[in-house]
């Protein structure tokens, strides 16, 4: 990317994120071209260029939308009240723009809007279908859900926006965290991938929604053209912690709506936000581990022992915990030459997949041979960067494999070493601790100690397989 758009990219998400946090203020166009340091003839076209839409269409689109949200769970609000707090100067101008929009007055709006969304691709809860389905969705929710109320605490975050690009997401996570490598800013000790949604799918089009893809940093970094930095601010949330399938997301954002309306809780105006705790494609089901987070308001049906203080104080300083990320580079560069060595001493033997590094937690790479790629197995190293322990695993090219080996072994007396408890949640079959405290100052030693550790587990295992 070269240094133009850059730095328009870096300017205009400064602007987008100034108008959805004041659209009930004078939002002129000098005003915002002077924030964005532009000539307003400039800034003008630089935004359409960047976003798409004319300036003046998107600040009264996101206008219209926020009061359409209102009127969504707020029916008898006045009209007049809420079209003037953003920004329209007649109920006249306010019905034309909102009929332009949506295809009915704001009037209509207020008993037939949920019906109406549908036709331009939206589908909201209409009373009906909320009261029928109720009980259904409730019961959806034990059974796939665990819900509690937190305080969390302030999240530095690196971020990347756009606007209705879904499928662009994992390439945006991806560069997120090659930057963050890079730069040596990823807070590695406390590391969340989170995707934080600015607009209302419920009144937004999917193809207008706009989104931020973050990850986690230890200290405050400067705009790098799409990358910047957004604060995730203290406060109550409800969190859904969910173990489900990409199309099932949809389904649990409703239901944890539900149980915030059903409990008596007031939503609060701040960032919606998913937090992934896995790689769905590394999960024996393709499944999503991961937090939906609804921020609440702090009313008195909140009960003081409902809510799980976060310890707000680290043991680190920003500084240790930077400190901490070159120790990740250290280790991923350990692997590097771990994998390089067995590649050249037993490259006849064994065949290497490459080391596998998206998640800050852990890193590992494969070694398999031709009868073992035959009957779709392999044997893992795995580094536990957190716990700082080497071990390897026998797994399988998939589900099923992994459970026809782990019931031979389950139903066998042969019991040297750890059996995976479930092949449901596991990557492992069959696994070994081989190196509980490493010691990087003497690699050439840590090396062969994984090797003879690792070989006598393969040869083991091989001879049982045979």
């Amino acid at each position: 990317m070269n240094k133009t758009r850059r730095e328009y990219l870096k300017r205009i998400n400064f602007v987008l994120n100034f108008i959805e946090k004041n659209l009930n203020t004078d939002l002129s166009l000098e005003y915002l071209a002077e924030k964005a340091n532009y000539s307003p003839y400039h800034f003008h076209r630089v935004f359409l260029t960047v976003v798409g839409e004319k300036l003046n269409e998107f600040i009264n689109r996101k206008r219209i939308e926020r009061i359409a949200s209102i009127l969504l769970v707020e029916p008898n609000i006045i009209l007049k009240d809420l079209a003037f707090k953003y920004g329209f100067n007649s109920d006249n101008s306010f019905s034309r723009a909102f009929k332009k929009y949506y295809g009915i007055s704001p009037t209509k709006f207020k008993s037939q809007g949920k019906e109406l969304l549908s036709k331009i691709g939206i589908e909201p809860f209409s009373s009906e279908k909320y009261i029928c389905s109720i009980d259904n969705m409730k019961q959806w929710t034990k059974m796939n859900a665990r819900i509690t109320i937190k305080e969390l605490p302030e999240l530095k975050l690196a971020s990347i926006s756009t606007i209705g690009n879904f499928e662009k997401a994992g390439n945006m996570f991806q560069k997120l965290m090659e930057w963050g490598h890079q730069k040596g800013v990823l807070d590695t000790t406390n590391f969340k991938a989170i995707t934080i949604y600015h607009d209302n799918p419920n009144v937004t089009q999917t193809s207008k929604v706009r989104f931020s893809t973050c990850v986690t940093i230890c200290k405050n970094i400067n705009t790098d053209g799409e990358i910047g930095q957004h604060n995730l601010k203290k406060g109550i949330y409800s969190i859904g912690h969910f173990e489900i399938k990409a199309e099932e997301i949809s389904k649990a954002w409703k239901s944890m709506c539900i149980w915030v309306i059903e409990n008596g809780y007031e939503f609060r105006d701040a960032d919606y936000f998913e937090v992934y705790h896995n790689d769905h494609r590394t999960h024996p089901e393709q499944k999503f581990i991961m937090d939906i987070c609804i921020p609440l308001e702090k009313t008195k049906n909140i009960k003081l022992k409902e809510i799980n203080n976060v310890n707000l104080s680290k043991k680190n300083s920003q500084n240790q915990e930077c400190e901490n990320n070159l120790d990740y580079h250290q280790l991923i560069n350990y692997m590097k030459e771990l994998r390089l060595f067995f590649q050249k001493e037993y490259d006849t033997i064994f065949k290497l997949g490459k080391i596998y590094q998206g998640d800050p937690n852990f890193s590992y790479f494969s070694l398999t041979t031709e009868v073992l790629k035959e009957q779709k197995l392999k044997f893992v190293i795995i580094l536990n960067h957190k716990e700082l322990s080497f071990s390897i695993c026998l797994s399988g090219q998939n589900k099923s494999i992994r459970k026809k080996y782990w019931n031979i072994f389950k139903n066998s007396d042969w019991n040297k070493y750890h059996l995976a408890e479930s092949i449901d949640n596991s990557l492992s079959i069959i696994d070994q601790t081989i190196v509980k405290e490493p010691d990087f100052n003497n690699r050439m030693s840590l090396t062969e100690q994984i090797e003879k550790e690792s070989l006598k587990f393969i040869n083991e295992i091989k001879s049982i397989l045979e």
